[in-house]
C-alpha cells in the first residue's frame, strides 16, 4: 500500500529522533545544515572533553598500514604470497568479507575476489576447484579463510567461476551471500553462462557449496550488497551502476517460504516479488535521486515499485522504469543490517546525479516506518591526496563499540574511518602500500571491513594486490 502524506509525516517525526552520525568540519559537515557534534559526549578518564577516536595514525615502518598508537595488525592472506590448502595462490582483489564463529575458537571469514572477465586476464584468479565452479570462464569467486585460536590460517575455495564478486552480506542463518557486480550474458567477454546474480556460500559446510546455483529470484543486474531482515525475511539489495544511476531493491519471499541454509537456491527464478524503492519527501513530492538530500537528518518515505522483468535479458532492470517512477543513487555500495534496519551507502555524486555534489552518504532504511534517513553526509573533498578528509565510502560495518566503521574507496589517500554515535569522525587506519610510483603514488581502496564474532578483531582488506588484515588494539565504547 502506498504511503499517504499523513502516514509519512507521522513516521518522520519519530524517525527524526534517531541518532545522527555526522562528522567533523572538513570531513563530513560541509553540507548546508549539517549537524554539529557535541564535544562533551567524548571524555577521558578524568571527565575532560576529548576528541573521538584513538589518536593520530602512526606511520608503519613496513609500509602497509598506519594505525593509532597501541594498535597492531597481522597479515592473514596476501595474494601471490600465501597459498590455499590446494597449494595454489591466494586469489587477488579482495573485496567484501564477513566473519563467522566456528568451532573451538575458530573464526571463519568468507572473502570475495572482485575479478572481472576471463581468467586469462588475471595472474591469480580463484582456482577452479572441482564441484565448486559456476562458469569455468570466469575469474572471480570467494575463498573461506579459517583463523584458528593459535594463529594458524587455512584457506580454501567456497565458490569459483563467478564474476566481479564485489560485496554481499551475511545471513541470519550464518552463511554469506556473494554478489556479482557484473551482468554479462553468456557469449559476452568470453563468458559461458549468464552473470549478474547472487550466490550463497556456507563457510561451515563445504559440501553445501557444491554445484553452485544463482539465486535468480533476486534479479540479474550489477549487484553490490545484500542484507536480510531477520524478522520479515525481506532481502534488501544495492546496485552499483550508472547511466542511469542504480537502485535500492527489496525482495519479498513467497508465502510459506522459510529461510535457512541452502533454501534460497531452491527458489524458482520468479519466486517472490522484486521491487525498487521510490522515495517521497514530507510534502508528498517524488524524489528522483538521493543526491537531492543536502542536510543530515533528511527523511524520505519509501514506496516499493514492482520490477517487471527481473532477469533483464534485453533491458537492464534499472532501465525498465520511466522517469518519475523510482529513486536512484550513484554508486549504491555497502550495506549492513543493525538497529532494526539497513544502513547503505551512496559513494558520491557528481554531474551524473541531478542533486548536489557530495563525496559520500550513508542512509538508514527503517522497515517498520518505511523511511530512509540520511545519517552521514561527506562534503566534496577538494584535496583527497592530503590527510585529514575522506571521500568515497564503500563497505561499512556497525561497530560493537558504537557507531560505524567505513572503508574508503575514493581518490588519493585511503582510510578506514569511524563515525561515532554522537556525530564525529575519526581515522582508524591509512593504507601506506603504494602500488603506483614515487612520483605518482597510488593507494588501493579498503574493502571487507568487519569485526570478529567476539568483537576483539577488526578485519579489513587492501584490495590490490589483495591483502587481508586483522587489526587489534585497545577498543573501547564510544569510539
Amino acid at each position: 500500500m502506498p504511503l499517504s502524506r499523513r502516514d509519512f509525516t507521522a513516521r518522520t517525526v519519530i524517525a527524526g529522533a534517531g541518532v545522527a552520525l555526522t562528522g567533523t568540519v572538513g570531513a563530513l559537515a560541509t553540507a548546508p545544515g549539517a549537524l554539529a557534534a557535541d564535544d562533551s559526549t567524548h571524555r577521558d578518564e578524568h571527565g575532560r572533553p576529548c576528541e573521538p577516536g584513538y589518536g593520530p595514525l602512526v606511520p608503519d615502518p613496513a609500509g602497509i598500514l598506519a594505525l593509532p598508537a597501541g594498535f597492531t595488525y597481522r597479515v592473514i592472506t596476501h595474494s601471490g604470497v600465501t597459498t590455499l590448502e590446494s597449494g595454489e595462490s591466494t586469489p587477488s582483489n579482495h573485496d567484501g568479507t564477513a566473519a563467522f564463529e566456528g568451532h573451538r575458537g575458530v573464526t571463519l571469514l568468507v572473502n570475495n575476489h572482485e575479478l572481472k572477465g576471463p581468467r586469462s586476464g588475471w595472474t591469480h584468479p580463484v582456482p577452479l576447484t572441482e564441484g565448486l565452479v559456476y562458469d569455468p570462464a570466469a575469474a572471480g569467486g570467494c575463498t573461506v579463510v579459517e583463523v584458528r585460536r593459535g594463529g594458524e590460517v587455512a584457506e580454501w575455495v567456497g565458490i569459483a567461476g563467478t564474476s566481479t564478486n564485489c560485496a554481499g552480506g551475511s545471513t541470519p542463518w550464518d552463511t554469506w551471500l556473494t554478489c556479482e557486480e557484473n551482468s554479462d550474458l553468456a557469449g559476452k567477454n568470453g563468458m559461458t553462462k549468464d552473470h549478474g546474480y547472487v550466490f550463497e556460500v556456507d563457510p561451515h559446510d563445504r559440501r553445501a557449496n557444491r554445484d553452485p546455483r544463482p539465486i535468480k529470484a533476486f534479479g540479474r543486474y550489477d549487484h553490490e550488497a545484500v542484507v536480510i531482515d531477520p524478522r520479515q525475511g525481506h532481502a534488501y539489495l544495492t546496485e552499483d551502476a550508472s547511466g542511469p544511476n542504480g537502485l535500492l531493491y527489496r525482495w519479498t519471499p513467497p508465502r510459506g517460504f522459510h529461510h535457512g541454509r541452502g533454501r534460497l537456491r531452491t527458489l524458482a527464478a520468479d519466486a517472490g516479488v522484486l521491487q525498487a524503492a521510490k522515495c517521497i519527501d514530507s510534502s508528498g513530492r517524488f524524489v528522483d535521486d538521493l543526491s537531492r538530500a543536502t542536510r543530515i537528518g533528511t527523511v524520505y518515505g519509501v514506496d516499493w515499485v514492482d520490477v517487471t522483468d527481473r532477469d533483464a535479458r534485453t533491458v537492464p532492470v534499472r532501465k525498465q522504469f520511466a522517469d518519475g517512477v523510482v529513486t536512484r543513487g550513484r554508486k549504491l555500495e555497502g550495506m549492513w543490517w543493525a538497529d532494526g534496519g539497513a544502513y547503505f551507502v551512496s559513494s558520491y555524486a557528481r554531474e551524473e546525479s541531478p542533486g548536489a555534489a557530495h563525496d559520500g552518504q550513508v542512509w538508514f532504511y527503517d522497515p517498520k516506518r518505511r523511511t530512509v534517513r540520511l545519517t552521514v553526509l561527506i562534503g566534496v573533498n577538494a584535496e583527497p591526496a592530503v590527510d585529514g578528509g575522506y571521500d568515497g565510502p564503500d563497505n561499512i560495518t556497525v561497530s560493537p563499540y558504537g557507531g560505524l566503521v567505513i572503508a574508503e574507496d575514493g581518490s588519493g589517500l585511503q582510510h578506514l574511518f569511524g563515525a561515532t554515535e554522537s556525530g564525529r569522525t575519526y581515522p582508524l587506519a591509512r593504507n601506506e602500500l603504494n602500488v603506483g610510483s614515487a612520483e605518482e603514488p597510488e593507494y588501493s581502496e579498503f574493502t571487507g571491513v568487519c569485526f570478529s564474532p567476539d568483537g576483539r578483531t577488526l578485519f579489513a582488506n587492501i584490495q590490490t594486490p589483495g591483502i587481508m588484515l586483522a587489526i587489534t588494539g585497545p577498543w573501547r565504547r564510544g569510539h
